[in-house]
């Protein structure tokens, strides 16, 4: 896993797609919204209108 983030840091300085990084971290952050709410389905409510 250690390996995979490091080639993606290095791409992002070579090729300067640093435009990658929010869209990531978005979609990041959208995945553990799903996850969470699969885990905890008294948050499903909460979670929700987050999505």
């Amino acid at each position: 896993m250690g390996s995979l983030v490091r080639e993606f840091w290095l791409f992002l300085k070579e090729e300067k797609k640093w435009w990658l990084v929010p869209m990531l971290v978005v979609m990041g952050l959208v995945g553990l919204l799903v996850v969470l709410a699969a885990m905890y389905p008294g948050l499903a409510p909460f979670i929700y209108p987050l999505i």
